[in-house]
């Protein structure tokens, strides 16, 4: 009974301890706080988070609202914005509504460009994590073959992967992805370079916990805020890349895109501008955005640039 009633008295004393000021988990749970505030009082930030909830809301919610499918004909073609009989955006050179394109372009375009930034960091992150933890013979092998691939231009990479398999969203999402990883594996890497001698983690170390441990459960998560920054910014470059695919024509045709709308009317752009430019500012406007989410994120979790 006595037993019983001190192990338990003992567990009470190390649950409220694991909540004291100066506990690692307050610890976290402080640093994450201030950086939410940090984050919430960069006005470009918040500006930005807004721009991507409201893109992503309107490519979920718009093809309901707006109930036009991007492919039909409902006008004559190149019609001007505010011209009588036309949509409010316009008509492309085929007659198609261009806000449809739009809306529906934004599913494909955006979906592109976070599975290609997953497959990007899911190769950078397993390359960089083994490099930087085991070093020697394994970081020079890995390390060579970063610099192979980084050598090699990235959009003559994903034309040919494009080219030799089916021009298909996860195609060219794959492509993306496989010709993007490589700074995604440096700074995993230095990160892992500059974690695995650390106190913690010897002290995991010596108690016997295994290499995978180490890496998934101890340096992985110290190493995560560069590489949420890197992923922010790696999405609104992969919306580019994917842009200029489409725009190429190395993509499912049958898929509305913002690209395939910029490739498909390039001839009449300077006859018909709005059917050019409204796509444009579409990919500016998300690009932009997730610029500034990344960039405030950056603030946030850097504690230098945050005091500065």
């Amino acid at each position: 009974m006595s037993n019983a009633l001190t192990h338990a008295a003992s567990t009470s004393g190390m649950t409220a301890a694991t909540q004291l000021p100066g506990t690692p988990q307050a610890a976290s749970v402080g640093r994450f706080r201030e950086a939410a505030r940090a984050f919430c009082r960069n006005v470009p930030a918040v500006v930005g988070l807004v721009l991507c909830v409201a893109i992503v809301a309107a490519a979920i919610a718009g093809p309901w609202l707006y109930a036009v499918e991007p492919f039909d004909t409902v006008a004559a073609p190149l019609m001007a914005p505010g011209e009588e009989g036309a949509p409010l955006l316009g008509t492309d050179y085929l007659g198609r509504d261009l806000l449809a394109g739009l809306i529906h372009g934004a599913r494909a375009t955006l979906l592109v460009g976070v599975l290609a930034t997953l497959v990007a960091m899911g190769l950078g992150v397993v390359v960089g994590a083994l490099s930087g933890y085991y070093g020697g013979r394994t970081d020079r092998m890995l390390m060579r073959l970063t610099e192979f691939f980084q050598v090699m231009p990235p959009v003559l990479l994903a034309m040919v992967l494009i080219i030799l398999l089916k021009p298909t969203l996860l195609v060219q999402a794959a492509a993306i992805g496989a010709a993007s990883w490589t700074s995604a594996a440096r700074l995993t890497r230095g990160e892992f370079l500059r974690i695995r001698h650390l106190d913690y983690v010897a002290a995991a170390r010596t108690m016997g916990a295994t290499d995978g441990y180490l890496i998934w459960r101890v340096i992985l998560p110290a190493a995560l805020p560069p590489l949420v920054i890197s992923a922010t910014l790696t999405i609104g470059a992969a919306i580019l890349f994917e842009s200029g695919l489409s725009f190429l024509g190395l993509s499912n045709q049958n898929v509305m895109s913002w690209g395939l709308m910029i490739g498909g009317n390039r001839p009449y752009m300077l006859d018909a501008w709005w059917a050019t430019t409204m796509p444009g500012i579409a990919i500016f406007i998300a690009v932009l955005a997730i610029s500034l989410v990344g960039d405030g994120l950056n603030e946030a979790l850097n504690p230098r640039l945050r005091e500065r």
